[in-house]
């Protein structure tokens, strides 16, 4: 083993993890608004620990001297996704990125591994500012669905247990669950648009609620206690009733009540 420090010598990838990994969250927060859906779930990212480092240096028989060019993924960024369709767009936006370089694309949902491991990986180029100058690292972008990156995380602690080998029986059960991963990704995307719409409608009655409660208790501040009292009583009527509908109306009015309280007028009519 060298001597370097490895705790400076992680410093960029460290840098570079943190700065994919919000640049990624923004992306998704900005599709989300202009498009009302995200084909990004979540996103996480780490650096490789020093061990793993050194084990797969020696795995692949790449010296310590070039593990910078050798070792693709010591930074590593992961994103989710919902169906298999949205990998392919996720991809399509990382190529379009100026601010990085997709030097390498690895397709194993098309050509999946033996042991039925499916992923979409992307090794990029990616440029560090650091304090001594711009240093460029390189990244390993995975995408992957939910349920691929819940067998791979499976099978990545199996193999980290059996060192020397999966053995036989527990290789053929983890293929088998590779392809019922596979149905199941097949089967959400066959019933995507019903999804889509059922999450749509969650998330509206969701603002819904919380857009009427935050201004309910605004309306304290502007002294329309009794107005806000009757307010929360409707409220609680048509939360116990789920009428989404009778919400939308009180929404209406209290949005009413607040703007004239803001103009300094007093309401003519409560609620």
């Amino acid at each position: 083993m060298d001597g370097r420090d490895w705790g400076t010598f992680l410093l960029p990838y460290e840098q570079a993890v943190e700065e994919l990994k919000v640049k990624f969250k923004t992306m998704r927060a900005e599709l989300k608004k202009r498009e009302e859906y995200a084909p990004i779930e979540f996103v996480t990212g780490r650096v490789k620990k020093i061990s793993s480092i050194l084990e797969k240096s020696r795995r692949l028989n790449v010296s310590l001297d070039d593990v910078e060019t050798g070792i693709e993924d010591i930074a590593g960024i992961r994103i989710m996704c919902q169906f298999v369709d949205d990998i392919r767009r996720v991809a399509e936006y990382i190529r379009g990125r100026k601010d990085l370089t997709v030097l390498i694309e690895k397709d194993y949902i098309t050509n999946f591994k033996e042991s039925g491991y499916r992923s979409f990986h992307m090794i990029i180029e990616y440029p560090v500012q650091t304090a001594l100058g711009q240093k460029k690292v390189l990244a390993e972008i995975q995408i992957r669905t939910l349920a691929m990156n819940f067998w791979a995380t499976i099978e990545h602690s199996l193999s980290y247990k059996f060192r020397e080998g999966l053995p036989d029986e527990m290789r053929t059960r983890l293929k088998k669950t590779a392809e019922a991963a596979f149905i199941l990704d097949n089967e959400m995307s066959a019933i995507r648009l019903q999804i889509l719409e059922a999450q749509k409608a969650f998330e509206d009655d969701s603002n819904i609620v919380s857009r009427t409660l935050n201004i309910i208790h605004q309306l304290y501040f502007y002294h329309l206690v009794s107005e806000a009292i009757e307010a929360q009583k409707r409220f609680n009527d048509y939360w116990e009733q789920h009428d989404m509908e009778g919400l939308k109306d009180l929404l209406d009015d209290v949005k009413k009540l607040l703007n004239n309280a803001r103009k300094g007028e007093n309401p003519d009519e409560h609620l």
